[in-house]
């Protein structure tokens, strides 16, 4: 029988996927367009950028789904096939392990606005979207739900509670932090600290305490976050960071960091204590096939050998 995410995490350190955004744009993805179609429209297109992050060694791919909730998804017109796509989803992440045994993590993105008192959605309309979301991922076969790119304990805890509900035996709360200007401390957007949201996470009922992308946030940044994690809750942790900072080419976000770039500061990552490590916006395959060999080689060094 195939072990539980959280089984595996007891044993060594895991290797995440990278960003699926951009790659979907280079597969053809129109801006502006809805990639969490692809997993009906264009599976084979989804696979394959999946099929480059197990090739590379990742032990976990992120569904599809990032924007895959019916509020974002009616914006494109398709909140009606909003359970088609997210089971749709997992079985073309499921695919893409092939033979090989693997965990697949439903995504569920932020819902796109403000909830109230500080925004115009309401909390009711929040939670039976993230609901929907989590249940139909479920149905599909995931091995986790993580939170993606979460800024607000209102929605984080929402979805939470969504995940726990359809029954989710693993659950990942991943913060999106911007790094202060003089480079001395993180806050999401609506000011929630690294420290702060690993207690509310784990009060909540998380499993795991996350980060990825956000400004400034670089493998050197997560090697700083990961300790602060940990310095006030007992969960597993992860870091998604992005390919340094995007430049602006030819009116569009550029991120030239390089794998061996990102991987300087991964030994400090997973000294810190990172349970699973992967990379966010701008990164590819080689990113993670440059991460795989630095887990490698920390999992040997403390007497495990990869599966």
């Amino acid at each position: 029988m195939k072990k539980l995410l959280k089984e595996a995490l007891r044993e060594k350190r895991l290797v995440c996927d990278g960003a699926m955004g951009t790659e979907l744009m280079r597969a053809g993805l129109e801006q502006g367009g809805c990639g969490e179609l692809w997993n009906l429209t264009h599976p084979e297109r989804v696979v394959a950028i999946q099929r480059r992050y197990v090739e590379a060694g990742a032990d976990c791919l992120i569904t599809n789904t990032f924007g895959g909730n019916r509020l974002m998804l009616t914006r494109h017109q398709h909140g009606d096939d909003l359970a088609a796509i997210n089971r749709a989803a997992a079985r073309v992440a499921r695919e893409a392990f092939g033979a090989s045994e693997g965990f697949v993590l439903g995504d569920i993105g932020p819902v796109g606005g403000v909830l109230e008192p500080y925004g115009d959605l309401k909390a009711l309309d929040v939670r039976a979207a993230l609901l929907e979301q989590a249940k139909a991922l479920m149905e599909g076969g995931v091995d986790a739900i993580i939170l993606e790119t979460q800024t607000s304990y209102e929605e984080l805890g929402l979805g939470i509670e969504a995940a726990r509900e359809a029954g989710a035996s693993c659950i990942i709360a991943s913060l999106a932090f911007d790094r202060s200007m003089d480079g001395t401390f993180f806050k999401t957007m609506m000011g929630i600290s690294p420290e702060e949201a690993a207690e509310f996470a784990q009060e909540k009922g998380a499993d795991v305490i996350a980060l990825n992308c956000g400004t400034n946030m670089d493998m050197e940044a997560a090697s700083r976050i990961i300790p602060l994690y940990k310095s006030v809750c007992d969960l597993f942790t992860m870091a998604q960071p992005n390919a340094g900072l995007p430049v602006l080419e030819n009116l569009k976000a550029v991120y030239k960091q390089t794998p061996e770039e990102m991987i300087e500061r991964l030994p400090d990552v997973l000294a810190a204590g990172a349970n699973i490590v992967g990379s966010c916006c701008g990164s590819a395959a080689g990113h993670t096939r440059a991460i795989r060999a630095v887990v490698d080689q920390f999992n040997q060094a403390h007497g495990v050998k990869r599966s």
